[in-house]
């Protein structure tokens, strides 16, 4: 009894010491909750749960976000990087002034939702500063909570919202001077104030941060090339083009990482621009030489020597050698088009046009996003076949540029040169392609019946033997295919399951092997009987006989009947025919100074031309033109004719008074004022003094670029007081002389309403 007495009273004083420890550890726990209380206990409790919890997930967040960033920007490598490698749209940046650093919570007190990794980074910066700060008498006693307000102005700068990161950014230099931290968070500032074109200011604080370090060198290597790098960045928007080359170079020396590559790679780019090429290759050439180097950097590091070479160099030679050893790395697939144009370039500076193109070709058939350089690509082979005078072929090419360019582009100088550039070559597709057409049409209907059906038997011989030859190389292939079980893939589609029914070339060997066993059969029962397999082959022979025999490709009296025989038809077709010849003769002339073509369709038009009022500006077209390549004999020709038959014209005018030397200058303004003021004349109808005034122009002025205004002013002050007879005469002069301009063509739309 004794004994159950004191095993009971232990039982009862172990129990109690229990609960007392509890209670002990619990109120331990809830005072070292209280962020007023400066002990040990709560300091350390608070920065660990500050460190290890709110502001870890707050940290990788923002790793997550970086990490999104990096995936999604890509680098233009055609213009200059900028120097961090982020774009910001300077439309939406967010300005609010917060009522608070910590600020992190709507006016009711509750969360938002964080849309982006760094808004949740900011989310989790703000709950540490609300919850773990212990601000205690002015100082702060949590040793993370700067880190946390650091956090905090880094998530709001990449969310473009940088008043607010420098209210978080400055509160950290005020609170906490001594902070491990305090030079990132000056250069994180003096980023934010370059944002919002501060730069003065961000160079002011910067300057004190290097000039700080030179004297105590406190900064670490990583923090000192973040300043220079910041210092260039502030530089390159005040346009201090050198101050910008100084801190790109001397941010490059103290590390090796991404942003080192990507410093020298600017900083190479710059000197491009200032035609330092020197200088530019020797940048370019350490980094291609470089291992450290991030890939996409070494790569256009020896794109960019290419860029930098002249044409003549010897060193030329090397580099072909260099572009072609990184083409047959299959590890740089992936700038195989960047790659083959330059290669391309290298060969064109050669002279090697041939291997240029053909460069240039394989750059377009790699697959790539990279829209930009195909503009390249194409703008390289329109000229190369512009210069060649194959403007049809120069101007697909040019057309292809204009197709690709995103609205991001097409504005540059470049694009809106190559626009103006094909609105002629566009033009000159259309005139041709009406020659030609118009040409083959009126060839056949000047045939006799014979003729036609002797042409027609002979072209339909060709398309049925073309037929043939591709009906055999299709069953070949089948054929081919099928002894493979069809799991080859020809023709390279894409529809290439790993099911049978899902690769689509499968699916088509096998109804191939299939009709070669049964034949075509329809889809019902029974289908495998012998006599259903007679009866589909025969009416699938009669089907395709009758097919054969009832396609029109294959019918001489399908193209008969097409030939126009309607007189009014053919003569329209002459006309723009005829048309089309004279627009072409006047657009090379005028347009692409191509004298020999230009002569050509001339000649031709002269020879076919039933329009009296054509015959005379071709002559004189002739006459310039036989003038400026040097055939003195045939000029003298057309000249005669013009003075023999058209001698009361202006043309005639013209010849007999040949424009003399101008001795004088005299400026476009003085030129423009002379138009104002006939053209004042003009509106005041008096419109005898218009003529007159226009038939007084000195050669200078004859000589200038607005002549064809003056002429059709003149035309049209003589319709208002003169017959409409020699109103008509004077458009026709305007029309014909200046054919390829918006006056001719003025003209050209009056007489056909005066018609």
């Amino acid at each position: 009894m004794v004994f159950l007495s004191v095993v009971l009273v232990e039982r009862f004083f172990m129990k109690k010491s229990y609960n007392l420890l509890v209670y002990i550890v619990v109120v331990g726990i809830i005072m070292s909750c209280s962020t007023k209380k400066d002990s040990v206990i709560n300091r350390n409790f608070h920065s660990l749960t500050t460190k290890y919890n709110v502001l870890f997930n707050g940290e990788q967040a923002f790793e997550k976000g970086l990490k999104d960033i990096e995936n999604n920007y890509t680098d233009n490598f055609w213009k200059r990087l900028p120097i961090e490698p982020i774009k910001f749209d300077e439309k939406s940046a967010v300005v609010i002034k917060f009522s608070s650093p910590g600020a992190g919570f709507d006016d009711k007190g509750e969360k938002t939702a964080p849309a982006t990794p760094f808004d949740r980074a900011e989310e989790k910066a703000a709950k540490a500063i609300q919850k773990h700060s212990m601000n205690i008498n002015g100082y702060e006693k949590n040793r993370q909570i700067d880190d946390a307000y650091l956090l905090l102005g880094k998530s709001r700068y990449y969310t473009q919202r940088f008043i607010p990161a420098i209210e978080a950014f400055n509160y950290i230099i005020a609170n906490y001077p001594k902070a491990s931290l305090i030079y990132d968070t000056k250069v994180w500032r003096a980023k934010s104030n370059i944002r919002l074109e501060n730069e003065k200011l961000a160079i002011e604080s910067l300057k004190l941060l290097i000039e700080l370090d030179r004297n105590e060198k406190n900064l670490t290597p990583l923090q000192r090339q973040q300043a220079y790098t910041a210092m260039a960045m502030a530089y390159e928007k005040t346009d201090t083009i050198q101050k910008v080359i100084d801190n790109l170079a001397i941010s490059t020396s103290f590390l090796k990482n991404h942003q080192s590559a990507r410093n020298a790679f600017v900083l190479g780019q710059i000197y491009s621009e200032l035609n330092r090429k020197d200088s530019a290759r020797m940048v370019f050439r350490k980094l291609a030489n470089e291992r450290w180097v991030p890939e996409k950097y070494r790569i256009h590091a020896s794109i960019e020597m290419v860029k930098n070479i002249e044409a003549k160099d010897s060193s030329n030679v090397l580099l072909v050698d260099r572009i072609r050893k990184l083409i047959r790395n299959t590890d740089n697939r992936k700038y195989l088009n960047e790659l083959y144009y330059q290669a391309g370039v290298l060969q064109e500076d050669r002279g090697n046009t041939e291997k240029a193109i053909e460069y240039y070709l394989k750059s377009l058939e790699v697959p790539s996003t990279d829209v930009y350089q195909k503009t390249y690509t194409y703008e390289r082979l329109g000229n190369i076949y512009f210069e060649k005078q194959e403007y049809l072929l120069a101007g697909t090419f040019y057309d292809s540029v204009l197709s690709v360019t995103t609205e991001e582009f097409e504005t540059e100088k470049r694009i809106r040169r190559i626009k103006r550039k094909n609105k002629g070559l566009t033009k000159l597709r259309s005139y041709e392609e009406t020659v030609k057409n118009n040409d083959s049409i009126l060839k056949l209907v000047a045939m006799t019946a014979e003729e036609r059906t002797a042409f027609f038997e002979s072209y339909i011989e060709k398309i049925k033997e073309e037929d043939e030859k591709k009906r055999q190389r299709l069953l070949n292939a089948q054929d081919f295919g099928s002894q493979f079980g069809g799991a080859s893939s020809f023709g390279g589609s894409n529809n290439q399951g790993k099911w049978y029914f899902y690769n689509t070339q499968s699916v088509g060997f096998g109804k191939v092997a299939f009709r070669k066993t049964w034949g075509s059969r329809q889809l019902e029962d029974n289908w495998r009987w012998s006599d259903k397999n007679e009866i589909v082959q025969e009416t699938a022979t009669e089907e395709v006989t009758k097919t054969e025999t009832t396609d029109s490709r294959y019918e001489v009296a399908s193209y008969l009947k097409k030939i126009p025989s309607d007189p009014l038809v053919i003569d329209t077709m002459k006309k723009e025919r005829n048309e089309a010849l004279y627009q072409l003769g006047l657009i090379y002339k005028e347009q692409f100074k191509n004298s020999k073509l230009a002569i050509d369709n001339f000649e031709k038009l002269y020879t076919i031309n039933q329009n009296p009022a054509l015959i005379l500006p071709i002559n004189y077209h002739l006459y310039q033109l036989y003038t400026e390549i040097g055939e003195s004999e045939k000029a003298e020709e057309k000249k005669g004719i013009i003075l023999e038959k058209y001698s009361d014209s202006k043309f005639a005018e013209i010849i007999r008074k040949p424009d003399s030397k101008i001795t004088e200058e005299v400026k476009v303004d003085e030129i423009d004022k002379k138009y104002r003021l006939v053209y004042s004349l003009y509106k005041f109808n008096q419109f005898e003094d218009v003529v007159d005034q226009v038939d007084k122009l000195s050669d200078a002025e004859r000589n200038s670029e607005l002549i064809a205004k003056f002429v059709l002013l003149r035309a049209l002050a003589i319709g208002k007081y003169k017959s409409k007879e020699e109103y008509k005469k004077e458009l026709e002069f305007v029309a014909l002389t200046y054919g390829n301009r918006i006056e001719g063509k003025k003209a050209a739309e009056i007489i056909k309403l005066l018609k």
